[in-house]
């Protein structure tokens, strides 16, 4: 055997324990829960359980309250991510200017960030509070509005005032990633447009979103898989109200999981978000392989 040999062996026999781990922490679980979605496991029951094919899929998907779960996780993924895209977009920008400084504020904007997701949350829903929270005080100091408003009282207040909470938070993870792919981008195309008498708009159409376009993707396909199995956040700042309008699938199968002890219906739903996040980081890699080719 040659060295270059051994040394791959090595290597690889180095990896291997770790890959295990990670192996027996994720892809068990995966498995059990998806054969657990194909019987009609309960805990009430010692089995041995029957097998039941899709009939757990079929049962979950003529839940309405399953179906509202859906369509909450899509628009807020969908409406989040949007607003988070362009924020953080336009926060990357301004960071990557020359200016005094310049690492304390990029440090800085990512304390939102860095804070749990849990305590956010708690922090938030006291802020939005109807009777004692800062926004209606501050709102009818000035009098902007004559009576408090029940922000997470209301169903299309709650959904946009935990849709502002995502996007506050994470903005700036998304900057940081906008960021990196910015100060990739050589200067000296900017100082030909500038000779050509490019404008600043036509700089960032022709320039700088182009070459920025995978690290804008890749940040997408981050926030995007991460709000779609958003839980901490409609947990701790609505608990998916009122009258379920944020609850997201992760809180929904939480609930029939550990709530109702419907690990079969849990499981289904758990397997369905797993398809549904397995499309979206597909469609988001088929994006990022189309944009290499056009280059």
């Amino acid at each position: 055997m040659t060295q270059s040999k051994r040394r791959r062996l090595h290597a690889m026999l180095l990896v291997v324990p770790a890959l295990a781990i990670v192996l027996a922490v994720l892809l068990f679980p995966t498995i059990n829960t998806a054969r657990i979605s194909l019987t009609d496991f309960s805990l009430t029951d010692t089995g041995p359980f029957e097998f039941v094919g899709l009939e757990n899929y079929r049962r979950a998907l003529g839940i309405g309250e399953f179906h509202s779960a859906i369509r909450t996780t899509i628009v807020f993924t969908v409406v989040g991510v949007l607003f988070q895209g362009l924020f953080g977009l336009m926060l990357a920008m301004f960071l990557n200017k020359a200016m005094k400084m310049r690492g304390l504020l990029r440090a800085t904007i990512l304390f939102p960030w860095a804070l749990p997701t849990a305590l956010n949350a708690i922090i938030w829903r006291w802020m939005y509070s109807a009777d004692f929270g800062v926004f209606n005080f501050l709102l009818l100091r000035f009098g902007l509005i004559d009576s408090r408003i029940n922000w997470l009282g209301t169903p299309d207040m709650a959904m946009a005032s935990m849709i502002f909470v995502a996007v506050w938070k994470t903005s700036s993870f998304m900057a940081l990633i906008i960021l990196t792919g910015l100060q990739t981008v050589p200067g000296d195309l900017y100082e030909a447009a500038r000779i050509d008498g490019a404008s600043k708009w036509q700089q960032f159409k022709r320039i700088t979103f182009p070459l920025i376009t995978p690290a804008f993707i890749l940040a997408l396909l981050l926030r995007s898989m991460d709000a779609f199995r958003a839980f901490e956040l409609p947990f701790a700042l609505t608990d998916g109200g009122p009258a379920r309008a944020t609850q997201t699938m992760a809180l929904y199968g939480y609930r029939q999981l550990f709530d109702f002890l419907n690990f079969d219906v849990g499981s289904t739903v758990a397997v369905t978000q797993f398809v549904m996040l397995l499309a979206l980081g597909l469609l988001y890699i088929w994006l990022l392989r189309r944009r290499e080719r056009t280059l």
